[in-house]
């Protein structure tokens, strides 16, 4: 296809002389429209050139920043002290991230910009509905193992098996290592708590340090799993860290669980506890939901790897999966153990429910850990407008620009024990410093196991605290922290020893 120059079309139109008219209003039009595009288009790039996207304000040395600062660590330090305070950790912190927010907007509205801090403000909203969404399944699933008596089933198999109380500690560790590595460390912790109190009722001395190792081996099975703990959930949803690359945690992770147990094993008292004669009995669907949540898992992990999609939306999907086979289960006649229950004959002799509990998916969501969630939600936002005042930029500065990156990393493990590890882990990636991905790989080890420093670092400790009340305390917690600290840095060498090709 031939195409003619502007010249050569104008003189085409020109020797056309019933046309005349014609070419003089095109001559006209095509003149105009050469001369509007080749002078505006260079005025557009300059423009372009020009114009700036306007930068948030610092205000750092504000009235603002220094009133969110003061927000936050009050509204920090009655979240910490709920079990003294008995008023529930969300409550302070979800005011706090509306009163930062609050201070935020007012100045930024003065000054014309209301809308660069309702962007920042979205941009935070957005980072929490993809955590919520993932952990709201994620319970929803142990919800309804529960219901179907997984974990009533666990209690029962150990206390029939005869176990010492030594053995009992490396079962329980063991148990808790692993099912934290697809399960949040809080739901984890409290299942075992549940455990522990039972088979260990007799002996305080064994609940005590029980209770100290399930929250070391729970924060360790979280910190090599982007399904364990909050922590590498936030880190694989950056996308800083591949999916398979966690997994290198493991046998680091291992070394954090074993040191300090190996040493507590020998503070143990050798004895049994009483042998329980009560019958393991497990309910209809409870293995069919198990496999289901393994099928979650999976469908999570090909939404981020093969299709680019946040895993949040593949545990929805999984959702679904619970759904239909609640569905399923409301409409089938209930089973326990082969035989037909809940079932009477009508007049013309077909069976019929009387009064059968049905399962209900909806009401495995209903009882999910909401406090948690919104203190998530307050802690999350709250950080962020922190980072949009600027302290994160002035704390990355010196985190990671002043001291090397091991030693910051290192230091974040040891924070992550006075400030819940979530919250050191958000801060770090609102900075987002430029170091390797083994350096990313150690925070992500330091700050998921260094909350297991003090009873107060971690969901786990706080809620075990909440559930062995007079048994495990702030205190009795503080008496193993040299022996903890023995784990931490051995689990950091080994990291250095067989990851190094990340560094």
């Amino acid at each position: 296809m031939q195409i003619c120059s502007f010249p050569a079309l104008t003189q085409r139109l020109s020797t056309r002389p019933d046309q005349g008219l014609l070419a003089f209003v095109m001559n006209k039009y095509f003149l105009l429209l050469f001369v509007t595009l080749s002078t505006c288009f260079p005025v557009l790039s300059l423009a372009a050139e020009v114009t700036q996207e306007p930068q948030p304000i610092d205000l750092t040395y504000h009235w603002v920043g220094f009133a969110a600062i003061a927000i936050f660590v009050v509204a920090y330090i009655l979240a910490m002290f709920e079990e003294v305070t008995e008023l529930r950790k969300s409550k302070p912190m979800v005011l706090a991230a509306s009163l930062i927010w609050v201070c935020i907007a007012i100045i930024y509205v003065n000054h014309g910009m209301g809308e660069m801090a309702g962007k920042f403000f979205r941009s935070g909203l957005e980072s929490f509905v993809e955590l919520f969404l993932f952990i709201m399944v994620s319970m929803a699933y142990l919800n309804a193992m529960e219901d179907r008596g997984v974990f009533e089933n666990l209690r029962v198999w150990l206390l029939s098996k005869n176990f010492s109380y030594r053995q009992l500690l490396w079962i329980t560790g063991t148990m808790s290592f692993f099912l934290s590595s697809v399960c949040n460390n809080l739901t984890t912790a409290l299942l075992m708590g549940t455990v522990l109190m039972a088979v260990g009722k007799e002996s305080k001395r064994f609940i005590t340090a029980a209770c100290v190792n399930v929250v070391v081996a729970t924060n360790a099975g979280g910190s090599f799993s982007p399904f364990g703990d909050i922590t590498t959930l936030l880190v694989w949803q950056k996308g800083v860290v591949p999916f398979t690359s966690f997994y290198s945690l493991f046998i680091p992770a291992v070394v954090n669980f074993i040191l300090p147990a190996a040493i507590m094993h020998f503070f143990i008292p050798k004895e049994q506890p009483t042998e329980s004669a009560e019958k393991p009995v497990i309910k209809r669907g409870a293995k069919t939901i198990i496999a289901l949540f393994l099928l979650t898992v999976i469908t999570a992990v090909c939404f981020e790897n093969f299709l680019d999609l946040p895993p949040a939306g593949g545990m929805l999907m999984g959702l679904t999966y619970l759904k239909f086979f609640s569905y399923y289960m409301q409409k089938t006649p209930k089973k326990l153990n082969g035989d037909q229950e809940n079932l009477a004959v009508d007049d013309d002799g077909v069976p019929e429910l009387i009064d059968a509990p049905s399962f209900d998916v909806f009401e495995k969501v209903a009882h999910l850990e909401w406090d948690t969630l919104l203190f998530f939600y307050g802690v999350i936002l709250s950080v962020a407008g922190l980072s949009f005042i600027g302290y994160l930029g002035l704390a990355s500065n010196f985190l990671y620009g002043d001291i090397p990156p091991t030693v910051a990393n290192i230091l974040v493990g040891v924070f992550s024990a006075f400030i819940d590890n979530g919250t050191i882990m958000y801060a770090v990636l609102t900075m987002h410093p430029d170091i390797s991905q083994g350096q990313w790989l150690l925070v992500t080890l330091t700050a998921g196991v260094g909350g297991s420093l003090l009873a107060i670092g971690s969901a786990a400790g706080v809620g075990l605290m909440g559930q062995a009340k007079g048994i495990y305390t702030f205190s009795t917690h503080l008496k193993w922290m040299p022996v903890i600290l023995i784990g931490y840095f051995g689990s950091i060498a080994v990291h250095f020893w067989l990851n190094s090709r990340y560094f």
